[in-house]
């Protein structure tokens, strides 16, 4: 990393810990942008990473997507391109230095408008992983300061947060894993077909799907459903839809006065037993195991 990095790395830490202040995730003055504060090394935190754009200013974390591992630092970026759910976990991080993180969320809008007033010339249109890591440059850096900079000034947030919210992915859309960015804008590419599929999934995860009405959504047959939804999530259409139930479970578990078998049903299982199984499996206890142990956590 060269000095100037170094040192633009060092003023957005100074300005992740102004705006944040504690451990968490804190949303700021630009609607788009989340700061992330740890003070300590995480166990394994289950969540959807939406289309963003993400970067480790102190420490490291590790994102799991199915078995596929994605482990990024201060000299690189992560982009998630569509709804994913993934296991995270801050690999570095202490009181000294706290691990400092920041997140910028887009949409395919915002890439098809940069696409249409730029020369970037658009790739083929085969399904591609919707998750990757790239290596931060100077320009892209520069651009992500500029942006964080604005919240000291909050008066030029509505114009000038979204012209350098453009240029960071106007930035990562030149970069090598560009393309993979583009798909989602392209009508017809097989990875906005997909996306629509895993709308689909997001809005009723908990009811049942027909694989045929999946595929028809894409304008796919089953088989080439199935191959370009595995190419995109890591995982098959059934894999994603249970990932989301149980995770969904597990927060109604925690928020709620309620019992697992309860829940079960809420979220789409139709055996309480089953709903067990795949639970202790997925997060490596019971549900009551697994939330005594949570609330005991943070308590």
């Amino acid at each position: 990393m060269s000095e100037r990095m170094y040192k633009q790395q060092e003023e957005l830490a100074k300005l992740i810990e102004r705006y944040s202040g504690r451990d968490g995730v804190h949303e700021t003055a630009i609607p788009s942008l989340f700061f992330t504060r740890r003070s300590n090394v995480t166990g394994s935190n289950f969540g959807v990473y939406n289309p963003s754009f993400c970067i480790v200013v102190q420490g490291a974390k590790e994102v799991l997507l199915a078995q596929e591992r994605f482990r990024y630092g201060p000299a690189d970026y992560l982009v998630a391109t569509v709804d994913l759910p993934v296991t995270g976990q801050v690999m570095e991080a202490s009181s000294q230095v706290p691990y400092l993180s920041l997140k910028l969320e887009f949409t395919p809008s915002q890439i098809f408008e940069i696409l249409s007033d730029s020369e970037i010339r658009v790739g083929p249109k085969d399904a591609k992983r919707g998750m990757f890591v790239g290596r931060m440059e100077l320009s892209l850096l520069d651009a992500v300061i500029r942006l964080a900079r604005l919240l000291d000034n909050p008066k030029d947030i509505p114009v000038l947060a979204p012209l350098f919210t453009k240029e960071i992915l106007y930035r990562v859309l030149q970069e090598q894993h560009g393309v993979v960015l583009e798909q989602i804008a392209i009508e017809g590419s097989s990875t906005k077909r997909i996306r629509d599929v895993i709308e689909q999934i997001m809005s009723n995860y908990d009811r049942s799907f027909r694989i045929e009405e999946l595929a028809e959504i894409a304008n796919m047959s089953v088989s080439s459903l199935h191959r370009h939804f595995k190419e995109v999530t890591a995982m098959s259409p059934i894999q994603f839809q249970k990932q989301l139930r149980l995770q969904e479970a597990r927060r109604l578990l925690l928020s709620e006065s309620t019992d697992a078998a309860d829940v079960a049903f809420r979220v789409g299982y139709e055996s309480p037993s089953q709903f067990s199984r795949e639970y202790s499996r997925m997060f490596g206890f019971s549900p009551i195991q697994d939330i005594k142990r949570l609330r005991a956590i943070n308590v």
